[in-house]
């Protein structure tokens, strides 16, 4: 009987500790969101003396994924090049030219120990040339990984999708083809592709729009088998695709130029799609209170749109209409281009490429202020939130820090020393930043 009961004590703490733990399981966290509060996060931290650095990892390659966080093991890609003088470049620019390495590359994923930064283990997913070039502002290793706490599956675009168990044991893995993804007017402007995987229930989901024959698909989590795919009449895009659950029912939201579409994600049947918006689609739909955001800032149309749960059919608004049975508001101008946005304290957050930070009363569209992160320059990485404060990323290596609310209230600069084109992860009150060489843990709790 005591031994029992100890089992059972033993079990139920450990059940309690598994569900304290704030996992950031995918590309901007838990359903996108880009929030982690529950505990203090610092505002203030310094990269040179290790002020708040709970530790600092180097990692190899040149990468522009973000770092998942399960329990305390932190996963990160990256695709190391043969040449020595491979980088990324930043700033502002309106260039087309993809980067010219096709040198021989390594696809790794490597595991971190999240209390010390300790290399657990990493794996070599595959060797060779690359089958497609890359943007100057990407890599091959763009994806973000994903987990269920069981496994984890990076996907590495042409070189395929692979899926390792969480000490490293390799599961399987899919051809996903080649996925040029590019200047749509010139497919040899190749820039590569950047749609991170996601789960939902037993299937991981990959969006794969390219210059032909796009499609999205979903495989068996275990097995890696085919569930379903579906074809895509869209040019290529790059963002990430969310699931909007509400009232017992799933919606698979993906955007691109040609439509915004939502889809049935247990069959892949497309359910509504969404005309309006602009050639180059990059940021995540994101999750509102009742309502999906879909945002865009290439040039010309900027759309933002507050889309509602349950629609059929065609739902592109006519004339100048702003909103509609199924379109709460919209707005065709302060989308942003690459950051993703984020909805934190009922109000959205946008981030423009040019450090420009907008918020607007996300139930109503109403813009509440617009104003320049002071010191910032040019912002790739999309904006996350923890106890009551924005984190905002720049390219050049400076993690700013805005207080959440009605005024923009800049708190704090801190530099890393490094360029930063991931997104950071938050667990527990820990920052995870990935730089280009370094993976950073900021925490105030030493």
């Amino acid at each position: 009987m005591m031994r029992r009961a100890t089992l059972v004590l033993c079990w139920t703490m450990s059940a309690a500790a598994g569900a304290s733990a704030q996992n950031w399981p995918s590309f901007r966290g838990p359903g996108a969101s880009g929030v982690a509060d529950g505990a203090p996060t610092p505002a203030t931290w310094n990269a040179a003396t290790g002020e708040n650095v709970l530790w600092r990892t180097p990692v190899a390659g040149v990468a522009v994924s973000s770092p998942i966080v399960w329990g305390d093991r932190v996963f990160v890609s990256t695709a190391v090049s043969s040449d020595a003088s491979a980088g990324i470049r930043t700033g502002l620019y309106g260039d087309v030219a993809p980067e010219k390495d096709v040198s021989p590359h390594t696809w790794k994923l490597v595991a971190l120990d999240r209390r010390n930064g300790k290399v657990l283990w990493e794996r070599e997913a595959h060797k060779g040339v690359p089958k497609t070039k890359r943007h100057p502002k990407s890599s091959q290793a763009s994806a973000t990984p994903v987990t269920d706490g069981r496994r984890v599956i990076v996907s590495f675009g042409s070189e395929g999708l692979f899926a390792y168990d969480v000490d490293g044991k390799p599961l399987w893995k899919r051809d996903l083809g080649v996925l040029n993804a590019g200047w749509f007017y010139d497919p040899e402007f190749e820039w590569g592709i950047a749609s991170s995987p996601i789960i939902w229930k037993n299937m991981v989901i990959v969006q794969c729009d390219i210059q032909k024959n796009s499609f999205i698909a979903a495989f068996d989590i275990a097995t890696g088998q085919p569930v379903w795919r579906t074809e895509r009449a869209e040019i290529p895009s790059w963002a990430t695709p969310a699931i909007f659950e509400h009232n017992g029912r799933a919606e698979l939201i993906t955007q691109a130029t040609t439509f915004i579409r939502g889809y049935d994600p247990s069959n892949g049947k497309e359910l509504w799609r969404l005309g309006g918006n602009s050639e180059i689609t990059i940021p995540t739909p994101i999750i509102g209170p009742g309502m999906v955001i879909v945002t865009n800032g290439y040039a010309g149309v900027q759309p933002i749109y507050a889309i509602k749960p349950g629609a059929s059919g065609d739902i592109t608004l006519t004339g100048d209409r702003t909103s509609s049975e199924s379109i709460a508001w919209s707005t065709n101008r302060g989308g942003p281009y690459i950051p993703t946005p984020i909805v934190y304290g009922g109000q959205l957050y946008v981030l423009g490429i040019n450090g420009v930070l907008a918020a607007y009363n996300v139930a109503t569209g109403e813009r509440i202020y617009q104003e320049r992160v002071e010191g910032g320059t040019s912002f790739s990485a999309s904006p996350v939130a923890a106890d009551g404060k924005l984190y905002l990323a720049s390219e050049d290596g400076d993690v700013f820090v805005v207080k959440a609310g009605p005024k923009y209230e800049l708190l704090a600069k801190n530099a890393m020393g490094q360029v930063i084109m991931a997104t950071p992860a938050i667990s527990n009150g820990v920052i995870i930043v990935r730089g280009l060489k370094d993976v950073f843990a900021i925490s105030a709790r030493r």
